[in-house]
This record gives C-alpha cells, sequence and structure tokens, in this order.
C-alpha cells in the first residue's frame, strides 16, 4: 500500500551539510531579492562580484574566446587546454617558481571547484586542516563536505588580522593534514608580510602539512604592500596554489581558475594523480573561459592601474576609508589588498547589537545588503564586510544609510 504524500515523513537535508555555511547567498540575501520583487532598489555589497558595479573584462580575453570558439566544442584534457596551463606556467616561473611544468596545473571551474577537488582528494574522515579566523567561507564548508574538520587558527583586528603563528602551531596534532593560507585576504583585506608566510612554511615543513594558499587576488595590493607568492617560499613542503581570471581580470562568470602544484613534488605524486582522477571524472572544465587564460596572463596587466592612486578600485577604497574614520561608530583595520573592507561595530553597541541583527535591520529599512562578520567563522559578532567595488558615490550613499541605521540604534 502506498503512503500518501501528505503522509510521508518530509525529505531532509544530508547531514553532511550540518557543518556547511554559505551565508554571504544565505538568508540576506534571499530577504534582498524579496524586497527587490517588492519594488525596492538595494545596493548589495555582500559579494565581490566586479561586473555588477561596471568593471569590464579586457576586451583582448572578450576577442580571444570568441575566436577560439571553434575548438571549445569538444571536451579537453581532464586538466584543461595546454595553452592556457602553459600560460600559468610562464607566470609561476617568472615569479621565481621554477620546477612547475603543465603538468602540475590543474585548470577548474573557478577556484570554487578546485578548492573542493584539492581536499577531496586529500583527506580521510576526521582529518583536520588549519584555516584562517576570519575566513572565507568556502574553505570551511569544502573541509567539512569532504569528511575533514576546519581548525580556524587567529587573525586577530588588533594584530592588522594578521595570522597568529603560535596559536596555529598550538592547533596542530597527528590528525593535521594542511594549512590554508588566504592572502590578499577575503574578509579582512590583509596582507601577508614574508617574514609571516616564512614561518607559516616552516610550520608546514616541520610537521609535513600541506600548504594550501588561496592567491586570487594576488595583483590586487594597494599603497606599500607587496604580493609574496607562497610558492617562492615553500621548497621543503607540498604548496597548492589556487588563483584564476574572476576578480584580477574582472571574469567572474567565465569560471575558470587554476591549481598549481609545487615545492615537493616527489612527496605529492600520489596526492596529484587523485587530483587528476577527479577532474577526468567531471570530465573537463568550461573551454570558451580557458582560451582567455593565455591572453589574460600573457597580456597588459589593467588591473595595476585600478589599484593605484587615481584607479577606481584604489578611489573606492580610500573613500571607505575615510568614511570609516569620519564615523562615531565604525572602526576600520585599512584593507592593504582584495575588494573587501571588514568594519567592527563600536564597543558601545556591545550587548546591545549584532552583527546579524544590524545586517538585517540595515537591509530592511535602509536597503542596503552586507554580510554579518560571523559568516567568517569568526568567535565575536560586532563585524560586517563590505565590497568596495561601487563607485565613491554610491559609498556616500552607504555610510550614510550606515551612519542613520546606527544612530537609531544609539
Amino acid at each position: 500500500m502506498q503512503l500518501s504524500s501528505s503522509l510521508a515523513k518530509p525529505l531532509q537535508r544530508s547531514r553532511v551539510l550540518q557543518d556547511v555555511r554559505y551565508e554571504i547567498r544565505g538568508q540576506l540575501a534571499n530577504h534582498a531579492l524579496e524586497l527587490e520583487r517588492r519594488g525596492y532598489e538595494i545596493i548589495s555589497l555582500n559579494i565581490g562580484n566586479p561586473g555588477l558595479f561596471g568593471f569590464r573584462t579586457p576586451e583582448t580575453m572578450r576577442l580571444a574566446m570568441i575566436e577560439n570558439l571553434a575548438q571549445a566544442e569538444p571536451y579537453c584534457h581532464q586538466k584543461g587546454i595546454f595553452p592556457a596551463r602553459e600560460a600559468v606556467v610562464m607566470q609561476q616561473q617568472n615569479r621565481g617558481i621554477r620546477s612547475v611544468t603543465a603538468d602540475e596545473v590543474f585548470i577548474g571551474n573557478g577556484v570554487s571547484e578546485l578548492i573542493d577537488l584539492s581536499l577531496r582528494a586529500l583527506l580521510n574522515p576526521g582529518d583536520e586542516v588549519l584555516v584562517p579566523s576570519p575566513d572565507y567561507p568556502l574553505w570551511s564548508a569544502a573541509v567539512a563536505l569532504n569528511g575533514g574538520k576546519a581548525v580556524h587558527y587567529r587573525c586577530a583586528s588588533d594584530n592588522g588580522f594578521q595570522p597568529d603563528i603560535a596559536h596555529m602551531e598550538s592547533l596542530i596534532t597527528k590528525h593535521s593534514k594542511a594549512i590554508v593560507v588566504i592572502n590578499p585576504n577575503n574578509p579582512s583585506g590583509a596582507v601577508y608580510g614574508r617574514n609571516t608566510l616564512e614561518q607559516i612554511v616552516a610550520l608546514a615543513a616541520k610537521h609535513s602539512l600541506v600548504v594550501l594558499a588561496d592567491e586570487i587576488y594576488d595583483q590586487m595590493v594597494y599603497d606599500e604592500a607587496e604580493f609574496v607568492p607562497l610558492a617562492t617560499l615553500a621548497a621543503d613542503t607540498i604548496c597548492v596554489t589556487f588563483s584564476g581570471l574572476s576578480k584580477i581580470y574582472r571574469a567572474c562568470g567565465y569560471r575558470v581558475g587554476w591549481a598549481v602544484f609545487s615545492g615537493d613534488l616527489d612527496r605529492a605524486s600520489d596526492y596529484m594523480q587523485g587530483m587528476e582522477l577527479l577532474s577526468a571524472l567531471r570530465l573537463c572544465s568550461n573551454v570558451p573561459g580557458q582560451w582567455a587564460v593565455q591572453t589574460a596572463l600573457g597580456g597588459f596587466q589593467s588591473i595595476q592601474q585600478l589599484v593605484t592612486p587615481g584607479g577606481r578600485l584604489y578611489q573606492s577604497r580610500q573613500s571607505v576609508i575615510e568614511r570609516a574614520a569620519a564615523s562615531k561608530y565604525l572602526h576600520l583595520e585599512k584593507p592593504m589588498g582584495a575588494m573587501y573592507a571588514f568594519l567592527r561595530l563600536d564597543e558601545r553597541f556591545r550587548g546591545k547589537l549584532d552583527d546579524q541583527s544590524f545586517a538585517r535591520t540595515l537591509l530592511e529599512n535602509h536597503h542596503v545588503l552586507v554580510a554579518p562578520g560571523s559568516s567568517f567563522n569568526t568567535p565575536y559578532a560586532d563585524h560586517f564586510r563590505i565590497t568596495t567595488l561601487p563607485d565613491t558615490a554610491t559609498i556616500d550613499i552607504v555610510f550614510d544609510r550606515i551612519e542613520t541605521c546606527l544612530e537609531s540604534f544609539c
């Protein structure tokens, strides 16, 4: 006898998802869409999506895709087309990473897919991965989805959001498998100095840990900040470097990223074979977008014009810094890289207003969408993240609304 659908037990999501969160596109974002359907205009600052703010992919990259569309119809090799992988090799070698060949490069559907594949190829149930706090929440989620446990090391605002190396080392156990380094950092905008990176690499080598270097914002640094590719320091351990077209080349929708293995490649052999197996199971990544890689990496680097004084990214970031400094209610550790600001609510709101309540009130009453800081796996709830992509006029509107919102709570 078949039960009617009204009597059947509700279908529950997989238990694997119980430790997975991605609130950047979660309930608040869905509520913003609902408000837009009602006719409200929402200023959405929850996602770093350059195309939504008028940034264009370089025309040469678009032409490279168009000219090679006829070659983009079949599946390609599971690691990606050779011209794209060879272009990544050339970039790595120009940065001083000499041991890399096209065999060590994997092209994926954005860095997001490659994070998942690299962790799936690496982890066994119960393995631990050291992840920064605050983090980009995909990392913690991907660790959980692949049977591991994310263990968060401290990157405190009073230390410029730099990694606390002593705390990191205290978290290493016999179950530790890898250390995630996000540099330049999302959400804080911190850029890690050479000495800090050397200490992380030394820890990884001492404990035979893989270093997973998320460097998607590698050329997006400001003022005196210097980006140091972590792979240039990691000769004695396995390093996997992640980057792609999404941010530096403003091509989020192309969904093209790469993962590069370097360092102790002899020890990484079986790991890379596992990565290739998983890559083969999904056949290949988006082929048309791969044809833009060689042009992107080998052509004019227009990002430099955007991140220097007078450039749009620089000026928008400067506007955020100035408005935060002028605020009675906000504090900001100046972001030195990436496209975000991680703002802290003043102490007067402690115990009265947390990041979730603030973000919801700001959205409902003032039509600005931000990402609560606790979305980034922090032990505190007094921060929120905005993207610095809007023009300065929009940033002024946003901060006027934030000030009005916080004034109401005072």
